[in-house]
């Protein structure tokens, strides 16, 4: 078992098994968990990894140890977690490393109504108590709390679809690429007895990830799901996430959308429904986001990259949706939390309510040209970020509230740490192609020089 402060992160716990993370560790900090939340009882769900089942099993006899009931939801989302901790209004604790490899393992923590826990939040006096149970080398005790296995995953479809109804769109022929993750197990309830033509790819649960990683931010990950809407003729393609908890969208030409342009969908949606609403982006997300929010009669506010600061900021303002660069959606009527599946429907619902193809739909969402996210492995983070920001001293406006943001005439980039990984992280948007590639290019070469 290794140190507990290397596998909590700043919103969530994420280790390689068992080096990192084990039976020993999972049973205190289910037991840390009861003690620092006082909960009485706590829902758990896990995803297809084969070491989630064992690890949500030891976390639960931390808890019931700490006299705490369990509602066991077995497999679900993390999007099918919160639904059950909003819905039953108990803490929660999902079981998944997202898109990690397979030797990953990890668990994503809420109090009841699915609000998040975060480092300042709680994580921090969860880990510590946790480290002092394992240094004591204390049993967590006879458990003494009670179980209850409940099935929720057709009352989460349910209240997906009381959320978007799809039940009068046209006929979409939509592809479905699960990574062997957990969309395959949600997906089908959601779609059942829907006018959707339904085109699976990679549906069998299979935490070793046969086929490609469960991570569709990184391209080769979407190929097949390209493939597939081009020889299909499919309408659109959706693909999810290990843990189903994030969504990305590929048009009828088998081109991606980005999750700005959805962003930008979702809200204008949301504020037909809720008109003058708060629309929350992250420092990442395209300048369009903003611009089209305030165009619908919204107000858009910037926050920094993170879920737990995306949930805060909604909490705090009040806010109908908010949406992340990283294909992260959350929606206010969704316990604030966020769904990929909810963030697939809505698309779905504005493609199907009409005639036109989406990449016609989703262009009217697109106004800028983005690199993208590009990682640098980068030895001294600190001194990386002080020649590029010394590199551009005087040529724009300089934000510190995540990172390095530099924006100047037609263009901007984001420049920060990784909390995970000795990455810098580098995002650049612009009016114009070229003139985005050669601030992407130039802050590439800054960075690069410190690597070597």
């Amino acid at each position: 078992m290794g140190d507990l402060a290397k596998i909590f992160k700043a919103y969530d716990v994420r280790g390689v098994v068992p080096d990192e993370l084990d039976e020993p560790a999972a049973e205190a900090i289910g037991a840390a968990f009861v003690e620092v939340t006082g909960a009485e009882s706590i829902v758990v769900a896990h995803d297809m990894r084969e070491s989630s089942p064992v690890l949500a099993e030891a976390f639960i006899r931390g808890a019931r140890a700490r006299r705490a009931d369990v509602v066991h939801a077995g497999l679900g989302s993390t999007d099918l977690l919160y639904y059950a901790s909003g819905s039953l209004g108990l803490p929660g604790v999902m079981f998944t490393a997202s898109h990690n490899p397979a030797r990953y393992n990890g668990m994503k923590m809420c109090r009841a109504g699915a609000v998040p826990i975060g480092g300042d939040t709680g994580l921090t006096r969860i880990r510590d108590r946790a480290a002092e149970l394992l240094r004591e080398q204390a049993p967590a005790g006879t458990p003494a709390g009670s179980v209850i296995e409940k099935d929720l995953l057709s009352g989460y479809a349910h209240h997906l679809r009381t959320l978007v109804d799809l039940s009068g769109i046209r006929p979409l022929k939509v592809v479905v690429d699960a990574g062997n993750g957990m969309g395959g197990h949600t997906v089908p309830a959601v779609f059942e007895g829907l006018p959707i033509d339904l085109v699976p790819l990679y549906f069998e649960l299979d935490g070793t990830f046969p086929n490609h990683e469960a991570n569709p931010l990184e391209p080769q990950n979407l190929v097949d799901l390209q493939r597939a809407v081009v020889e299909t003729g499919a309408d659109i393609g959706l693909a999810f996430d290990g843990d189903a908890d994030r969504c990305w969208v590929i048009d009828e030409r088998g081109e991606s959308v980005s999750p700005s342009a959805i962003t930008a969908l979702v809200a204008v949606r949301e504020l037909a429904k809720h008109p003058g609403a708060t629309i929350i982006h992250n420092l990442i997300t395209s300048k369009g986001v903003p611009e089209i929010v305030a165009e619908h009669g919204g107000v858009p506010v910037r926050t920094r990259v993170g879920h737990s600061f995306i949930k805060a900021e909604m909490a705090r303002t009040g806010a109908v949706f908010g949406g992340e660069h990283s294909a992260h959606y959350y929606f206010r009527d969704f316990w604030f939390a966020d769904s990929g599946m909810l963030a697939a429907m809505h698309v779905l619902a504005a493609l199907g309510e009409q005639e036109r193809a989406l990449s016609e739909v989703a262009g009217a969402y697109s106004r800028y040209h983005a690199s993208g996210e590009v990682n640098s492995t980068v030895s001294d983070q600190a001194e990386a970020l002080r020649r590029v920001r010394a590199a551009f001293a005087g040529r724009g406006e300089f934000d510190e509230i995540d990172g390095l943001t530099v924006t100047g005439s037609g263009w901007w980039f984001n420049l920060r740490p990784s909390n995970t990984e000795p990455l810098l992280r580098l995002n650049a948007e612009a009016a114009d192609e070229s003139t985005m590639t050669a601030i992407r290019d130039e802050v590439l070469a800054i960075v690069g020089k410190v690597s070597e």
